[in-house]
């Protein structure tokens, strides 16, 4: 059974300027944490993935497991404003499920308590760009953690044509420039055949996601540079409509970038 939202909890991509890449805007530090209408089937789908794939879908180097602690007690600070009640080595969630902390397993917690996604960046002395060193990716969109960990950031998006050079480049400067008091977001827009949210696929697999299927798959991204170990923190918040559900002014843009990159095998946004 898909797991549908009744409606898009973001749409920046309606907007001229929320269609431009990389498309970073503010966000408030209030509104990092993230919870939707699909909290309780997603958390359902995360405990599955964990219990079953958990080999596939957490990955952690050594060298980030300080960071992973670190992003841990971020987001257990921030649960209480979005429902949640923290007491202890427990959190109760919106949903009702009670969640055992575990310090030992930060990602492992992290991936039971939020339906984000939370990758660790890490820059190393000496290193150029920032290198994946950790995930919970329960919700893949077309990609595996396994290729990409401990790659740097030019290499993880090897098969994104339009991550070229320049775009890394951009990128690398606004991971050395952030300030953790000042989260930064942007939120993609994908067409897809299958609503499934667990979609793994080797970077060796070619063709594009992008090609006008009867699903609306969108990613809320958002960074966070944590202020003790300086590692940045992507998470990707997923959430996927028909197409019929889309509000008209959703609809309308919709059409435009499709009118705009028709005949384009390219991601639009």
């Amino acid at each position: 059974m898909p797991i549908l939202h009744p409606a898009l909890p973001y749409a920046p991509w309606t907007r001229p300027a929320g269609r431009r890449l990389p498309g970073i805007m503010p966000l408030a530090r209030a509104d990092w944490v993230f919870v939707d209408a699909a909290y309780a089937p997603q958390m359902t789908e995360r405990a599955r993935l964990l219990a079953e794939h958990p080999g596939e879908v957490i990955g952690l180097l050594p060298e980030a497991e300080a960071a992973a602690r670190e992003l841990l007690r971020e987001v257990l600070r921030d649960l209480p404003a979005h429902g949640f009640s923290v007491s202890g080595d427990a959190v109760r969630c919106p949903d009702g499920r009670a969640v055992t902390l575990d310090p030992d397993r930060p990602l492992w917690t992290l991936g039971h308590l939020l339906q984000a996604d939370f990758c660790l960046l890490q820059k190393p002395e000496g290193s150029p760009e920032h290198i994946l060193t950790g995930a919970v990716l329960c919700f893949p969109s077309h990609w595996t953690l396994a290729e990409k960990l401990g790659r740097p950031m030019m290499r993880i998006h090897r098969p994104v044509a339009r991550y070229d050079t320049q775009m890394g480049a951009r990128v690398q400067r606004m991971f050395d420039l952030m300030r953790p008091e000042q989260p930064l977001w942007r939120a993609n827009l994908l067409h897809y055949d299958d609503p499934t949210l667990f979609q793994p696929r080797s970077e060796r697999t070619q063709g594009s996601v992008n090609h006008g299927g009867a699903y609306i798959r969108s990613e809320r991204q958002c960074l966070l540079k944590l202020a003790r170990s300086g590692a940045v923190v992507f998470s990707i918040h997923t959430a996927v409509i028909h197409r019929s559900g889309l509000s008209p002014d959703e609809a309308a843009a919709l059409r435009e970038i499709e009118d705009a990159a028709q005949g384009s095998t390219q991601p639009r946004v």
